[in-house]
């Protein structure tokens, strides 16, 4: 036995979409149904579990055995719930933790490498599978998988047809895997990203720790100030329901306050000029509107016995550029924190003191919202290290562009925005000194600027709202591109060459970057030798009548396949993100390596739980910063700082 191909069929009374399939595999009342198998190609076999046929000695040891291969489609689902299964039937086998991830292969994480969907069913439709599908099988899971709304279960007694429907389901499912993988060979993703995604998997099995009293707390005191808010607006405006949008804006319009809507911005454009009680109205209005206690809730629901929330990251999860995505909580979006007393106001969220919290920190959702960070905390004994790398993006796209200024700039530990404004207008400008209204335009500049943005993407980063006028943004993005002219030439030059390599399937070059043709589908390698795949190329028109790009994938809006446009721009953003994705993995690796606990990452930001007698903040940047061997000559920055709830410095 070289390879098994899995899948599961399971039941459990834990959600599985809200509460992750850790916590869903250790209720007490969770159960493998249905085990299908491949061994090395073999027709599929399917273990009714459900009906009491065991599980075979050789696919237990094939399990635990680092030597054979075990593939599934999203496998981390499979190997948790196995572990489970295992612990509680098998603890000579596995007593503890999890099945070791090393030996995994996720077919959903190989799709996703190449562009395609991240399911089964969408992956196999996009290359054209000859199998599909049971078109039935979320009828036949609700059926058999999920109790009903008074917890009842349909057992496979209850059901005989439908049962064996399940059991056909099942073993299609392998069918298609099987064929998936078959198909995705012909493209292998390095080995050094399988060792990345065990690193993962790893660090999901750790999970981090949630302070549960606290996320309690949280729900309990937005729930009373909600009330509170409610009974005052029914109180001011005497409505049923003031929260409904219908009748307020009805109620403000008899108040001389017309709104068209009740967005955000347009509720805040009210409040500058509305008085007594129709401020207080918008007022309520505005806390009413706001969720802030989402991913308190979320927390609760993510725990699992020990108090850590686990799986809330997703390898492959941001699709064509690799980077990483948050699941569930979704670590990867949580507000940020700028309370210059966050530990006091912790404090009394902690205890439950709603009436300190309301007193001192108003508005109360904004306080809940910026302590969500703080819901996070070490292990006992532990204290946090969060290191962070510096203005990651930008000293890629000057690294591969070759822009020599702001790599220097960057090597003499200079601020890029004032270096940036310095370059645009030719004068100095000092963080703290000479010029230093010019910063704020060079900041600007670089976060919209660098991808091939004009004045829609100034304006879309905020320029107006930070008082740059109308008619400074044109001569804004031409200032920084003629400062920045290896930037845009490389955005030029990764065009033509896509063009080149699509329209003549020859490979082209650009700096550090190969482009080339292969399996139906534009590759871009990356100078860690891993591959960005464009699946499909082909050239059309764009709006502009000029020759464009096109090529297969998700669409991020729709989220349905079908054709997406790139230019130059876009691929360089895709490469940029890429490349520090790829940074950002190589330092896991670096601080996982010698034994640090890595509990989470989100974006360019590594959180480490570490005793409080082990390693400095220093420890863990070091080697956050140790150029892998494809990146010389990348002046690599980063930061650091420990504490004892996970926060913003």
């Amino acid at each position: 036995m070289h390879t098994i191909s899995l899948d599961l069929e399971t039941f459990s009374p834990t959600n599985l979409a809200t509460a992750g399939v850790y916590r869903y595999a250790e209720d007490p009342s969770f159960h493998i149904l249905l085990l299908g198998y491949s061994i090395d190609g073999a027709p599929t076999e399917v273990i009714d579990l459900a009906r009491g046929e065991p599980i075979p000695t050789m696919i237990l040891q094939a399990l635990t055995d680092p030597v054979v291969t075990k593939s599934a489609f999203n496998a981390a689902f499979e190997r948790v719930c196995l572990s489970a299964y295992l612990r509680r039937h098998h603890p000579d086998l596995l007593a503890e933790g999890f099945l070791d991830p090393r030996g995994w292969r996720c077919t959903m994480v190989w799709a996703a490498s190449l562009g395609l969907p991240m399911s089964l069913d969408g992956a196999a439709k996009a290359l054209r599978l000859p199998i599909e599908k049971d078109p039935v099988g979320q009828k036949l899971i609700r059926r058999f998988s999920i109790p009903g709304k008074d917890g009842s279960r349909v057992l496979p007694s209850d059901d005989p047809v439908g049962w064996q429907q399940y059991i056909s389901y099942n073993r299609s499912d392998v069918d298609v895997d099987v064929q998936l993988a078959s198909r995705l060979s012909r493209n292998p993703i390095l080995e050094a990203e399988w060792e990345t995604y065990w690193l993962d998997q790893r660090i999901n099995d750790t999970g981090v720790r949630i302070d549960t009293q606290l996320a309690a707390h949280a729900v309990e005191v937005d729930a009373r100030h909600r009330d509170t808010c409610l009974a005052r607006a029914q109180q001011l405006t005497g409505l049923e329901n003031p929260n409904s949008p219908i009748q307020l804006k009805d109620w403000l319009a008899e108040h001389d306050c017309v709104l068209e809507s009740l967005t955000k911005t347009e509720v805040e454009a009210a409040l500058e000029t509305a008085t007594g009680e129709v401020a207080e109205v918008l007022r309520l209005r505005q806390d009413l509107s706001k969720s802030s206690v989402k991913k308190y809730q979320a927390m609760l629901a993510v725990a699992g016995s020990d108090g850590r929330a686990r799986g809330l990251i997703q390898y492959m999860g941001a699709g064509r550029t690799g980077r990483f995505a948050g699941r569930l909580i979704q670590v990867q979006n949580l507000p940020r924190n700028h309370m210059p007393d966050l530990a006091t106001a912790r404090g009394l969220l902690k205890a439950g003191n709603s009436d300190a919290l309301e007193l001192l920190y108003t508005p109360l959702p904004d306080t809940l919202s910026q302590l969500i960070r703080t819901a996070f905390i070490p292990s006992e004994g532990h204290r946090f290290i969060v290191a962070d790398f510096s203005a990651i993006e930008a000293r890629v796209l000057a690294w591969l562009a070759g822009e020599t200024g702001t790599l220097q700039a960057f090597r003499e530990g200079k601020d890029l925005y004032c270096q940036t404004a310095s370059r645009m207008f030719g004068v100095p400008v000092e963080k703290h000194g000479a010029n230093v209204e010019l910063r704020q335009k060079g900041k600007i500049a670089v976060l919209a600027c660098g991808y091939g943005g004009s004045v829609g993407a100034l304006k879309a980063m905020g320029a107006l709202r930070m008082g740059l006028d109308e008619e400074e943004l044109k001569p804004l993005v031409d200032a920084w591109r003629d400062a920045n002219p290896m930037v845009v030439q490389f955005w030029h030059d990764i065009e033509q060459a896509a063009i080149t390599t699509t329209e003549t399937r020859t490979p082209t070059q650009v700096g550090r970057i190969r482009l080339s043709y292969r399996s139906g589908c534009l590759f871009i390698t990356l100078p860690s030798g891993r591959e960005l795949c464009y699946p499909r190329p082909r050239l059309g028109e764009n709006r502009f009548g000029m020759t464009s790009i096109l090529f297969d994938g998700v669409d991020g809006t729709t989220r349905k396949w079908g054709p997406i446009e790139t230019y130059g721009g876009k691929l360089t953003e895709n490469l940029v993100q890429a490349t520090a994705r790829d940074l950002l993995t190589h330092a896991m690796q670096q601080i996982g390596a010698v034994g640090h606990r890595i509990v989470m990452h989100i974006h360019d930001e590594i959180v480490v739980d570490e005793p409080t007698n082990g390693a400095s903040i220093e420890d863990i940047v070091a080697l956050m910063t140790r150029l892998p061997t494809w990146a010389d000559g990348l002046p690599l920055d980063a930061d650091g700082y420990e504490c004892a709830f996970y926060m913003k410095d």
